[in-house]
C-alpha cells in the first residue's frame, strides 16, 4: 500500500482506528491493525515531508531566489484559507 495516495492512506487510518477502538477485534487482529497503522503512518510522514520540501522550494522572493532564513533555510509560510486571507 506504499503507492496508494495520502488521502486514502488516511481514509485507511481513521478505519483502522474505529476498528480498534470498537473492541470487537482479538489480540491478533489488533496486532496486524497496529501494523498496518504503522507502515500507513511513515508511509504518511514521508508523502508530507516530500509535499513541504516542495512548497519550501516553490517559496521565492520576487528576484526569482530562494527566500532564506537565518539559518540557511527556506523560509516557509501557513497555507491560509481563501477566508483567511480576507480578515
Amino acid at each position: 500500500m506504499k503507492d496508494a495516495s495520502f488521502e486514502s492512506s488516511y481514509l485507511r487510518l481513521e478505519e483502522i482506528l474505529e476498528q480498534m477502538n470498537s473492541k470487537k477485534v482479538s489480540l491478533e487482529e489488533s496486532l496486524a491493525l497496529y501494523k498496518e497503522a504503522d507502515g500507513l503512518i511513515s508511509s504518511c510522514n514521508e508523502k508530507l515531508k516530500k509535499a513541504e520540501q516542495e512548497v519550501e522550494t516553490l517559496m521565492k522572493n520576487r528576484e526569482g531566489g530562494l527566500v532564506i532564513d537565518q539559518e540557511g533555510k527556506p523560509e516557509t509560510a501557513p497555507f491560509l484559507h481563501a477566508s483567511e486571507h480576507l480578515s
